[in-house]
């Protein structure tokens, strides 16, 4: 398949998690052409820590957009200049107090490639232990909970852990250990 042509982009607006583009483009071998918006946005990383024990190190999450709490592992944007690796030791210390004997990359994907261009960078961290206090953002409402690895299939099904990036982040992790 041919690629569309870009003809041109837009920012409409710019805010501290993504910038809004209307970004104009044309299907190959025509000559109409279409707006399209498409949010820009710094990679994310996801984490997925266990410790020596088999426990994995949640957090429960207000989240603006369903106005509620949600079950997830740690997780967040790259910072400018910052590996998806380096990001993911940050929010796991930042959003649990924990750090990892290792972190290892498991994949990643396209959080919503109709809208977005950006990817969600997934690791495990193997060995997690707390390592000192919690430094949240100030926006961020979180508890810290762990949950044994062998119960994860079951939240998912329950509806306990909905996010959708959580989910496909333990996927990537029950792939990567032959589960």
């Amino acid at each position: 398949m041919d690629p569309w042509r870009r003809l041109g982009s837009q920012r409409v607006h710019a805010c501290r998690v993504f910038d809004l583009n209307r970004v104009r483009l044309a299907p190959p071998g025509r000559q109409d052409a279409g707006d399209f918006y498409v949010l820009t946005a710094p990679d994310w990383v996801n984490v997925v820590p266990v410790t020596d024990d088999g426990r994995v190190v949640l957090i429960r999450q207000y989240r603006f957009g369903v106005e509620g709490f949600t079950l997830e592992i740690p997780g967040g944007m790259c910072d400018p200049g910052e590996s998806p690796a380096q990001a993911a030791a940050r929010e796991m210390r930042e959003e649990t107090g924990h750090e990892a004997r290792e972190i290892v990359p498991i994949g990643w994907v396209h959080p919503n490639p109709a809208i977005q261009a950006n990817r969600c960078h997934s690791f495990l961290a193997r060995g997690a232990r707390p390592a000192g206090t919690r430094e949240p953002d100030p926006n961020e409402e979180i508890e810290v909970v762990t949950a044994r690895l062998d119960e994860i299939p079951r939240l998912i099904r329950e509806g306990a852990i909905t996010h959708a990036l959580v989910i496909a982040a333990f996927h990537m992790a029950a792939l990567r250990e032959g589960r």
